[in-house]
């Protein structure tokens, strides 16, 4: 549309609201506040008005303005622990430096609209001006009470330093690149990487985007406690029965359950198959052997069909052994390795005092390997009190078992 039919009808546009969802209740928790304008008889979203930097800024901030004082009008009338989200261009939002959107939530808040009901989401990545001066304005912001939300993050290249400067309450999650059921580990694992820096700033996850039930299952099983997208309710001019998807949610959720479930269990029984295995070739091997470099030697063998590196640490992480690595031609023995040191490793000293403590080995989490890329499984095992056997397992013997992908 032109923009000057926008402007020039202001009283055609209306707010439009999107539910947002909780995995805790099942329920509606917020609405997202969306410009529609009708025209010949059409609803017609006004996110490329906004989004145009030829119209001017004054026009598009008016607009703006006019849908969220009536949305605010309206959301005011449903529970008070119903949240507001409001979009606002971070580049528009600088212009007056916030004082024209915070005048209108100040004046509402004299009519009796709790603040702490809000909250501004931006888009991190859209932001052309000084981080500092948009850090202390969304500061100013939370000092009324208001909450920020981070959003769009996952579909462009987002900043986690500058997210992370911005401290948002909320972290909005677009699962749009989560259109196919079977994305790249890559791609997941980015995602893991924002739910860790969400846990760490104390932000909660927001997916938006859902249009699929494996959607859903994803942002459940990663951390998201707000879910939004098409897949639970398309943006409508009216508001919902808070409880409208409580008992559909509450099914598949319990699917998901069952799911994880029972993919931990096969998890745990393949580990103890794995913890069997080694403890019989570590007493087959054990007395024989001079050496660790033999012993893993004699270990590739009888693991040839499971593994593609062997190798031993002591309990701080330098290696009591070179490795062994499986090539196209079979098994190569490289001695570089010997002293190398892996203590910087995520996790890898907690994962020897969990060996120490339980005196069993175990599965890591899936990961992708430094030297190939693939994305593989470490099986860890207990030689002694001080020295450690790490047996790297490939994708392709990953892919054949069920429960290690």
């Amino acid at each position: 549309m032109d923009p000057l039919d926008i402007l020039t009808n202001l009283e055609r546009v209306e707010p439009f609201y999107q539910a947002i969802f909780s995995a805790d209740e099942q329920k509606v928790i917020g609405y997202e506040v969306l410009g529609r304008i009708k025209f010949k008889g059409e609803w017609n979203s006004l996110g490329s008005f906004f989004q145009d930097e030829s119209v001017p800024e004054e026009y598009r901030i008016e607009v703006d303005d006019y849908i969220v004082k009536k949305a605010i009008k309206e959301i005011k009338q449903l529970d008070e622990d119903i949240l507001i989200f409001i979009n606002r261009d971070p580049n528009l939002l600088m212009i007056d430096n916030g004082e024209s959107l915070l005048n209108i939530l100040l004046n509402e808040k004299e009519k009796e609209l709790d603040l702490e009901r809000v909250v501004i989401e931006i888009t991190e990545h859209n932001f052309t001006g000084d981080i500092e001066q948009l850090k202390h304005l969304l500061t100013y912001y939370r000092t009324y009470g208001i909450k920020i939300a981070v959003d769009n993050i996952g579909k462009e290249s987002s900043n986690l330093d500058r997210i992370g400067l911005l401290s948002p309450n909320i972290l909005k999650i677009d699962l749009q690149p989560l259109k196919k059921a079977t994305p790249s580990q890559t791609y997941l694992d980015v995602l893991y990487s924002i739910s860790l820096l969400a846990r760490k700033i104390g932000a909660t996850l927001l997916y938006e985007d859902i249009e699929a039930n494996f959607q859903l299952k994803h942002a459940w099983k990663n951390g998201g406690r707000y879910y939004q997208g098409f897949y639970l309710h398309h943006p409508s001019r009216t508001f919902i029965d808070r409880d409208f998807l409580k008992e559909r949610l509450k099914d598949e959720f319990q699917h998901f359950i069952y799911y994880e479930k029972k993919k931990l269990e096969i998890l745990y029984e393949k580990s103890e198959e794995f913890h069997t295995l080694i403890q019989h070739l570590i007493n087959k091997y054990k007395k024989s052997t001079k050496d660790y470099n033999e012993f893993i030697t004699l270990l590739a063998e009888d693991l040839s069909h499971c593994s593609f590196r062997i190798y031993v640490c002591d309990e701080n992480g330098f290696q009591q052994s070179g490795n062994i690595f499986k090539k196209e031609n079979g098994w190569v023995f490289q001695p570089e390795y010997y002293m190398k040191n892996w203590s910087w490793r995520p996790y890898f000293l907690e994962n020897i005092m969990r060996m120490r403590v339980n005196k069993k080995g175990f599965f890591s989490d899936l990961y992708s390997d430094i030297e190939t890329g693939e994305t593989i499984r470490t099986f860890s095992y207990p030689l002694n009190e001080r020295h450690y056997l790490f047996i790297d397992l490939p994708y392709s013997y990953l892919f054949e078992q069920d429960g290690l992908l």
